[in-house]
């Protein structure tokens, strides 16, 4: 019986792994997700996610620009905040692992300006 239950736990154990490293777990979905990462105005670091679906990994090219409102992170006022971050290198996530990622952005102002960090 011992023996039995050890199976189940290591079956268990591989199947977990197996489901974090193609990113299926919750639904069964192939999916990526990309936590954007970068700089606000008092040099500290930001970051928001975003699930890019049907992947299984992702090339800077796949990965769109985004935005954040920049009045909560000091970078732009609150009558116009609206930041966008540019992809401008990926790498692998240490943290979730997998084919999940890392993306170093840059900051813009929606106009094509770049915001200092």
């Amino acid at each position: 019986e011992q023996e039995q239950e050890q199976e189940q736990e290591q079956e268990q154990e591989q199947e977990q792994e197996e489901q974090e490293e193609h990113g299926t777990m919750g639904g069964g979905s192939d999916y990526t997700l990309a936590e954007y990462v970068w700089i606000d105005a008092d040099g500290g670091t930001r970051c928001k996610t975003k699930v890019i679906p049907g992947k299984k990994g992702v090339k800077l090219a796949d990965l769109p620009d985004w935005n954040f409102d920049g009045s909560s992170t000091g970078q732009a006022p609150g009558e116009d905040s609206e930041v966008i971050i540019k992809p401008e290198r990926v790498y692998k996530d240490p943290f979730r692992g997998g084919h999940h990622v890392l993306v170093m952005t840059s900051c813009w102002t929606p106009k094509g300006e770049p915001i200092p960090s």
